[in-house]
């Protein structure tokens, strides 16, 4: 996971093609329990729910994801609550995953983590 936490996620305004399955494998490996899921329109997406012990704690968590998505310029589908948060990253401008969202993927667990 270390080196996606060195990286900085890059404007992506579409243009590429986003990763095909072996590749988000590759990346899966390098993030610790994200979800690889697949809406209707066969996009891929990541997902991972997070919990806590009570509100202010999740809240918390958000915020931090929040302040750390500004920084990046890449922005998660976030919900939470009590005791809870669940986040999903895709990149939107490609319908699919990039190395953007393996990126944001792993500050969001060191911020877990800390």
């Amino acid at each position: 996971m270390s080196d996606l936490l060195n990286k900085k996620c890059v404007p992506c305004e579409g243009g590429i093609l986003p990763f095909d399955i072996s590749e988000i494998h590759k990346y899966q490996k390098k993030i610790d329990g994200w979800n690889v899921s697949e809406n209707e329109k066969k996009t891929y997406f990541l997902e991972k729910k997070f919990t806590f012990k009570n509100f202010k704690n999740s809240q918390n968590f958000i915020n931090k994801v929040g302040e750390i998505s500004e920084e990046e310029g890449h922005h998660p589908d976030i919900s939470f609550g009590w005791g809870y948060a669940k986040i999903i990253i895709t990149t939107h401008a490609i319908e699919g995953l990039s190395e953007n969202d393996f990126i944001l993927a792993a500050k969001i667990d060191q911020i877990f983590n800390a």
